[in-house]
């Protein structure tokens, strides 16, 4: 019989009894469902995270310092890009504070600033200009605004630039505006007033530098600006208590290999799903056989061959596996699609190797619990076939 044949016979088997066959498949809907979902989810979460931190960059040394006793100066800080492997040097000094001009207000965070800042960090302005050197030395009272603080003080179609707010009680001209940016798990950038640093200490009464950003040359080794930035700031401390480095770099590492071990377990849960749709499809073949006996006896009188009767009830369960699985794709497509439409800060979908996977495990799935329904069936021998009521 040829291999066509045998496909529409198992097309008609299962289509002869379309509520058996759904039912049937179900199982194979939701191991599939369950695999391309839990993956995509895990992927989706591995790349936000990914991207957030790369927004941070992810060749960058974070260094935080504990030890209030003994003071970083800025100069201090400036000094270690004589290091070998160190390019930029950032720090940051935070705080929050209310923003008012024409009698509107906003929220804000505060950021104090050097000129460095954009080669480290990275800054998009839609317009205006960043901070300079000149203002980090004459500590001028200028400001780069994001693009909500702009809406909430100055209207939406409004310039800012040059017009001034008052912040803590100071007055601060705009020089630049901020890119509309996206939120991210580490925040975003549109509620922020960014300060030349020298300024932003004054205003926020803080002296010491408690926070900086490193970022790496381009030739140099993460880990080596790591061990001469640590030397650095022990010569400095004495003790590795009072000040910490965080290499990004590492963390982006830990977190794909914690997210891909995950993807790999919650991966095998969910394949349970699909062995258990494997074994709903094996019952049901089974009681096909029983209840095509007769008919299976009747071609083996007129000349089937015993590789005929396993070919068709193979075809036949893989039919019924293969539609699961991509129905199974589609309504998982269907689940990421209104995720993603609730939450457009994230991005979930399922990759190519994903739905290779799923649907390569339900081909499987069908071929292996079809192969014993499919041997019973081809054992059975005419005589006693067509005696069967």
């Amino acid at each position: 019989m040829k291999f066509s044949q045998a496909g529409k016979m198992a097309v008609a088997a299962v289509l002869s009894n379309k509520l058996r066959s759904f039912l049937t498949m179900l199982g194979i809907i939701i191991g599939v469902m369950a695999v391309t979902l839990l993956i995509s989810l895990v992927q989706g979460a591995t790349n936000t995270v990914t991207e957030s931190l790369d927004d941070l960059g992810g060749d960058q040394l974070v260094v935080s310092v504990t030890n209030t006793s003994k003071r970083l100066t800025l100069n201090e800080v400036e000094s270690l890009t004589q290091l070998d492997g160190i390019e930029h040097v950032s720090p940051t000094l935070t705080g929050r504070g209310t923003a008012r001009a024409d009698g509107n207000s906003s929220d804000v965070s505060i950021t104090g600033i050097t000129a460095s800042y954009d080669a480290v960090q990275g800054m998009s302005l839609a317009s205006g200009r960043g901070i300079s050197q000149t203002d980090i030395d004459y500590r001028l009272s200028v400001c780069i605004i994001g693009p909500d603080v702009s809406k909430d003080l100055f209207g939406a179609n409004a310039d800012a630039i040059g017009r001034t707010l008052r912040l803590l009680g100071r007055d601060y001209r705009i020089v630049g505006v901020l890119e509309e940016a996206q939120e991210t798990m580490f925040g975003s950038s549109n509620t922020e007033v960014y300060l030349p640093f020298t300024n932003a200490q004054r205003l926020l009464s803080s002296v010491n530098v408690s926070s900086f950003y490193v970022s790496v040359s381009e030739n140099a080794s993460t880990d080596d600006a790591e061990i001469a930035l640590d030397r650095a700031m022990m010569a400095k401390y004495g003790d590795d208590d009072s000040y910490s480095i965080v290499n990004l770099t590492d963390i982006m590492d830990t977190i794909n290999s914690v997210m891909a071990t995950m993807e790999l377990l919650l991966g095998a849960i969910a394949g349970i799903s699909l062995l258990v749709g494997g074994i709903g499809i094996m019952n049901i073949m089974l009681v096909s056989v029983t209840e095509r006996t007769r008919e299976i006896g009747i071609r083996k009188a007129i000349g089937a061959q015993r590789t005929d009767i396993i070919v068709q009830f193979m075809i036949e369960s893989v039919i019924l596996s293969l539609t699961g699985g991509v129905i199974g794709m589609a309504v998982s497509q269907g689940v990421l699609t209104t995720i993603n439409t609730l939450y457009p800060d994230y991005h979930f979908v399922i990759t190519g190797g994903t739905a290779a996977v799923a649907l390569g495990f339900s081909f499987l799935v069908g071929v292996i619990f079809g192969i014993y329904p499919a041997n019973k069936a081809a054992k059975l021998k005419p005589i006693n076939a067509l005696r069967y009521e």
